[in-house]
């Protein structure tokens, strides 16, 4: 409980803060999650419209989904170039503050960070796409959007290892790798002959708010974050931040 009141108190002290700097990623963000659902929803249109299983849209949710967890602020932008957070964690180090509640608070981001990013990404997404929109009704959408922030979040449980745990260079090798690991699972459904948007849409229309694949993505989300975050805690002890 201690935890969990350090940590709302580092991330009110956060929006306490400079107000420009709160306005900018605030807008930043809105621009960059409309781009993101601009080229979502045009594929996502087009799949439902002429039935294909394109691997574009797969791979846009198997790669884009786990960011709307992220905070797109000044540090996260000059990530690669100034190893922001390695700064920012050997500055916490020095303070009297737990590690697990700098953790928590990283958690509580995310978790804010996908309720406002994924509210407006899927959100716009199905506002464009008037075809889905023909295939599916809201609560159903809704469904498939918590299923897929139930990915999102599970990979976020990764994203806070590398991000606490690498330096910058390291980070960005990494996203890329992962990126390309996204490509190769979308091919691979591909060729398979599935496609993940079809199956995760059927699947939100059949079961609705009882979708096993929903339930799984979340609780499965939920405990990757929590096992990655008990792992970065015991690797951060023995880190070198300078």
């Amino acid at each position: 409980m201690q935890t969990l009141k350090d940590s709302l108190f580092m991330i009110r002290g956060d929006l306490r803060g400079d107000k420009i700097r709160i306005v900018i990623t605030t807008l930043f963000s809105i621009v960059f999650m409309t781009y993101l659902a601009g080229l979502m929803g045009l594929l996502v249109n087009e799949s439902a419209d002429t039935h294909q299983r394109s691997v574009l849209p797969d791979y846009l949710l198997l790669a884009v989904v786990p960011f709307l967890g992220v905070v797109y602020s000044r540090r996260a932008m000059k990530y690669w170039s100034s190893d922001s957070y390695t700064k920012m964690l050997a500055y916490l180090r020095s303070l009297p503050i737990p590690l697990k509640a700098v953790l928590c608070k990283r958690k509580l981001q995310s978790v804010i960070c996908f309720a406002l990013n994924g509210a407006l990404f899927f959100g716009l997404v199905y506002a464009l796409a008037g075809h889905l929109r023909a295939s599916i009704s809201p609560l159903g959408y809704v469904v498939f959007s918590l299923t897929w922030i139930g990915y999102g979040l599970a990979i976020t449980g990764l994203y806070i290892f590398i991000e606490f745990l690498y330096s910058g260079k390291a980070y960005f090798w990494l996203l890329l790798l992962i990126m390309l690991i996204s490509f190769g699972v979308a091919m691979l459904v591909k060729f398979s002959g599935g496609n993940l948007l079809f199956y995760s849409l059927a699947y939100s229309k059949e079961w609705g708010l009882l979708s096993p694949l929903m339930w799984g993505t979340l609780i499965a989300g939920t405990v990757s974050v929590q096992l990655f975050s008990r792992w970065t805690i015991l690797r951060l002890k023995s880190r070198d931040l300078v």
